[in-house]
C-alpha cells in the first residue's frame, strides 16, 4: 500500500500509516501537474485544499483506492466520479469541531460585548462605556442550520449560558438532544435573535444566504459564518447591514477566499470587502476557527485511524 501526502498535516498521520506497513511518500510542495504524472504509482492520496480532485485527475490514478481530505469539507474532489471508480473518500470533521465550536463562542460573546471594538479603542486611549455597552445572550434564541460536527459542538458549548437553541438540518431527523430543538426553517425565520451557519459548501448551499434569505427573519439578527464564504453572498449581507435588519456578523469565512483558504483574491477593490474591513459591527477571522493546535493533531490522527480500519476490513474480507 503505498499513499502520496501532497499536503501539510501533522507528523502522526504519516507516523501511523508507516506504522501499519505502508509506504508513504509526503511531498508537501508538489504541484498538480507533477502529482497527475506519478498518481498511477499510488494506492492512496492524502490532500487538504491544494487542488481540485477532478475527473482528468481521476482517470490518471489508475491504482487509487482512497483519497483523505484532512478537515472536514470535501468540496475539492469530485465524489461522485471517484465513487464510479471505486475509490473512497475520508474527511475527519470530527478533529476540528471543537475548536470551530469554541472560536463560534468567542466571536458571538465579542459581538455582544464589542470587546473588538473597545479593545481597539482602549489602546488608542478612548473610554467610552456607552458606546460599548453589551447585551447577555440569557434569553436571546439561536438558530443554527446545520446540526452534524460543529453545529452540535457549537449547541453544547453554549449550553451554560441559558440560550435558546433551535436548529435546522435537512439531512437529518429525531436528533433534538439536551442542547437544541430540531425545527423546521419557518421557525429558524420566526424566532432567531442569532443565526449560525454549518453547512458544507454544496451546489445546495452556495449563496444560500442571499437577499431572499435574509428578508425571511420576522427580528433583525446577528449572524455567525464558520463554515464557507460561498454560503453567503457577501453583497446581500452588506445590504442588510447597512439597513439595520443584521445587527452584526462575525466572518471566520469570506466569499473572496482563493482556493487554498490561504490569502484573498481580491484582485481589484471590492467595495462589499471593503465595507466589511471597516464596519465596526463586523468580525473577521482568517479562516482560523477550525486551526487549533489540537485540532491540527487531532485531524490527522482520525483521518488515518478511518482509513487504516478501511483497509484492514477491506482486507479480512478479501
Amino acid at each position: 500500500m503505498r499513499i502520496l501526502i501532497i499536503d501539510n498535516c501533522h507528523p502522526v498521520l504519516k507516523q501511523k500509516f508507516e506504522s501499519a506497513g505502508f509506504i508513504c511518500d509526503y511531498f508537501e510542495d508538489i504541484s498538480r501537474d507533477k502529482t497527475q504524472e506519478i498518481i498511477s504509482k499510488y494506492d492512496g492520496l492524502i490532500i487538504r485544499s491544494k487542488f481540485i480532485i477532478d475527473k482528468q485527475f481521476l482517470d490518471r490514478a489508475t491504482e487509487l483506492k482512497f483519497i483523505g481530505r484532512v478537515g472536514a469539507g470535501i468540496e475539492n474532489i469530485d465524489r461522485d466520479y471517484a465513487n464510479k471508480k471505486g475509490v473512497m473518500c475520508f474527511n475527519s470533521p470530527e478533529g476540528n469541531r471543537d475548536a470551530v465550536g469554541e472560536h463560534a463562542v468567542g466571536m458571538l460573546l465579542s459581538l455582544f460585548n464589542n470587546l473588538h471594538i473597545s479593545n481597539a479603542e482602549v489602546k488608542a486611549g478612548v473610554w467610552n462605556r456607552e458606546k460599548n455597552r453589551g447585551m447577555e445572550l440569557k434569553g436571546k434564541t439561536l438558530g443554527i442550520i446545520g446540526y452534524g460536527n460543529t453545529g452540535s459542538a457549537f449547541a453544547k458549548k453554549l449550553s451554560g449560558f441559558e440560550i435558546n437553541i433551535i436548529s435546522y438540518d435537512k439531512y437529518k431527523n429525531n436528533y433534538s438532544d439536551g442542547y437544541t430543538t430540531e425545527s423546521a426553517m419557518e421557525e429558524i425565520f420566526e424566532n432567531s435573535d442569532i443565526l449560525s451557519l454549518h453547512v458544507p459548501l454544496t451546489s445546495e448551499t452556495k449563496y444560500m444566504v442571499n437577499d431572499e434569505f435574509l428578508n425571511g427573519f420576522k427580528k433583525n439578527i446577528f449572524i455567525i459564518n464558520t463554515s464557507r464564504g460561498q454560503v453567503i453572498k457577501t453583497e446581500s449581507l452588506v445590504k442588510y447591514l447597512k439597513s439595520g435588519k443584521i445587527s452584526g456578523a462575525a466572518l471566520d469565512v469570506l466569499e473572496f477566499e482563493n482556493f487554498t483558504f490561504e490569502n484573498l483574491m481580491l484582485k481589484h477593490e471590492n467595495m462589499s470587502f471593503n465595507y466589511l474591513v471597516n464596519s465596526e459591527k463586523v468580525m473577521l477571522s482568517p479562516h482560523t476557527a477550525g486551526w487549533t493546535t489540537e485540532s491540527f493533531f487531532k485531524m490527522s490522527e482520525i483521518l488515518a485511524d478511518k482509513i487504516i480500519s478501511y483497509i484492514v476490513e477491506e482486507l479480512n474480507n478479501n
